[in-house]
Formats: structure tokens, sequence, C-alpha cells
């Protein structure tokens, strides 16, 4: 069932990252998480996020904007480190302590730090994504490294990084296919720079990654990059966004509480 519902999921959202506010790493990850640990399923949604990725460039890849990857994307991989950083950091002391105990229905639940800390990103992000304004807010072209320092060390902490890249690089005159080419390098990028850090701790739980599953996922999630490819001139689906919101803002309150 697990490998049923985490390759629908990869597909639909896939799909999805091409006309949609959502990436593929805001909708897979959560769905992993159900069934790893959290720092295990952001390991294996990086995994796949990155093979997705290098599927989509050699789609829209020639279209990538050299000198906005060098403005936006260098400090991005720099600070993808230290956000991956501190996510091995979380794991480590989660695996120590709790910062809070209780019972629920005869069921004891554990309040870790990392599903504290992920599970109130993923809220936030919710919340960005369903406002508006935080959709159309753009800064100038001044900004662009400062952008590329916030969407970095996000996406190395949790994989949330391409809603702070959009705000960022909605100003720089891109055409659609520039826009979309230039965010999939950038993603690239940091996804490669935070399994490298990822793999500095993989060892400790490295029998818990289920790489049937990722290749599963990451064929699926092929699937769903060359029918949204198709796709390419769909408007955003407002009612989809709304959905999908809700699922995750009922997750993250789960890894909030300590329940998932």
């Amino acid at each position: 069932m697990d490998f049923i519902i985490v390759c629908l999921v990869a597909m639909t959202a896939s799909a999805l990252t091409f006309f949609s506010g959502f990436g593929l790493g805001t909708l897979l990850m959560p769905v992993i998480a159900i069934f790893f640990p959290l720092e295990t399923a952001i390991a294996m949604t990086a995994m796949v996020h990155l093979a997705n990725n290098g599927f989509k460039i050699a789609l829209l890849g020639r279209n990538a904007d050299i000198n906005i990857l060098f403005r936006f994307g260098l400090p991005a991989i720099l600070a993808s480190f230290a956000g991956a950083a501190v996510l091995i950091w979380l794991s480590q002391i989660s695996r120590t302590y709790a910062l809070y105990e209780y019972q629920l229905f005869a069921n004891t639940y554990e309040v870790l730090p990392i599903k504290l800390v992920i599970g109130s990103l993923m809220l936030c992000f919710v919340i960005m994504e369903l406002i508006p304004r935080f959709a159309k807010l753009a800064f100038s072209l001044n900004f662009l490294p400062l952008g590329g320092v916030i969407s970095g060390f996000f996406g190395g902490l949790s994989g949330h990084q391409g809603a702070f890249r959009s705000m960022f690089l909605l100003k720089a005159g891109l055409t659609k296919e520039a826009f979309i080419a230039t965010g999939i390098v950038v993603a690239i990028m940091v996804d490669l720079a935070r399994i490298a850090v990822y793999g500095l701790d993989i060892s400790t739980y490295q029998k818990q990654l289920e790489w049937p599953l990722i290749v599963a996922a990451t064929l699926s999630a092929f699937t769903g990059a060359y029918c949204g490819s198709k796709l390419l001139k769909k408007v955003t689906i407002r009612f989809i966004r709304i959905m999908v919101s809700i699922l995750l803002a009922v997750v993250a309150i789960g890894l909030m509480a300590g329940i998932l």
C-alpha cells in the first residue's frame, strides 16, 4: 500500500509542479513521513526530487538563465549546507529526548524537536501558498543573493525552497520557460548540496531507506513530469491548491503534535 500511495503522489505532484504553486517535495515528503521516520522521509524525498529535476532539465534545461544561476544559485548552495546541518542536528537531539509527552485516548505521544520544527515550517508554507498577497510578492533583482540564501537554507532544512525561490525570481524578467528551467537548475544545485550533507549522517538510518520505493517513486515522478510538460500552458488550479493545502495542514499539525 505504501508503494501505491507514494508512487501516485509522486506522479501527481510532479505533474502539478509545472502549473501549480506547490513543489514535488512539498507534497511527497509528508506522505513518505507517514510510513518512515521524518529525517528518512526528507532524505528519500530529496533523492526523488533530484532525479525528477534531472529529468526536467532534459525537457527544459536549455532555457535556464546563467546570470541568475550565479547570482541566486551559488548563495543557495552555500545556505543549503547550513540548512541540512540544522536538520541533522535536530534529528540527533530528537533521538535523545522529547520536548513534551502526553496521553490521548490511552495512547502516549511525544513532541519531538524535529517534528515540531518541520511541522511548523510546513504549516507556514501552506499559509503562504494560500494567501494571494504572498503568492504575488516579488523582490527586485538587488535581492537575488539574499533570496538564494533564504531559499537554499530552507531547502536544506526541509526541502521547502520553491516558494521563496519564486518570490525572488518573479521580477528577474524571465520568460515562463526560463523561469521554470532556472528554478529547476537551482533546485538541483540545492538538492546535490543537501544530499551530500545528509550522506554524512546517512549511516545512522541507511537501513530504513527503501531503495525500491525510491526508484518506483522516481519513475512515477518522471511520468508526471512528462505529462506536466505537455500541459505547461495550464494555469494554477485554485481548487486543487486549496484541497492540498488542507491535507498538508493536517499532516503538519499531526507532526507538531507527535501523532505522526
